[in-house]
């Protein structure tokens, strides 16, 4: 492992620990050039299906930009970084666990929806303006409704 305040290979692991889920290991290392320590964090690899996006084009399954939705989307609510990191895990699990190799953007959008409802009622709105592009404030007001209609508090399925 490089360390990134001086480049050294040469280092030593102080710590190690699991996530609570047991997915991650966390280690606390110590450079043995600068003497500086730092945290790393190990993850199994795995092998996650490629995006079909709308028009088309094919990329690879991206939680970084997922998570970066999901901050927009939650921004100013009472929703922790953890609970963020933790649904990006059970969405990028369960896209793994499906075995196919390629999954639709529309799939993975549902399924940040869903997960978005049952987290914050706000933070799904948000999401969901942007995800569905409504044309217009009715389109906007039919969803609200929807949801307000729904004794779940959550939307109806869309076909």
């Amino acid at each position: 492992m490089k360390c990134p305040f001086c480049g050294t290979l040469d280092n030593r692991v102080i710590d190690s620990r699991l996530s609570q889920a047991g997915e991650v290991t966390r280690r606390r290392r110590e450079c043995e050039g600068c003497r500086r320590r730092y945290t790393t964090y190990e993850r199994v690899e795995q092998v996650l299906p490629y995006v079909i996006k709308k028009d088309g084009r094919r990329e690879p399954f991206d939680r970084m930009k997922i998570l970066a939705g999901l901050r927009r989307a939650c921004e100013k609510r009472p929703v922790s970084a953890e609970r963020l990191e933790g649904l990006v895990d059970q969405i990028e699990r369960e896209m793994v666990e499906t075995g196919d190799k390629e999954v639709s953007s529309t799939t993975v959008g549902e399924r940040i929806m869903d997960a978005l409802r049952d987290l914050d009622q706000v933070a799904y709105v948000r999401f969901a303006s942007v995800y569905r592009s409504f044309k217009d404030i009715h389109e906007f007001m039919d969803e609200l409704s929807d949801m307000l209609q729904d004794p779940s508090g959550g939307p109806k399925k869309r076909a």
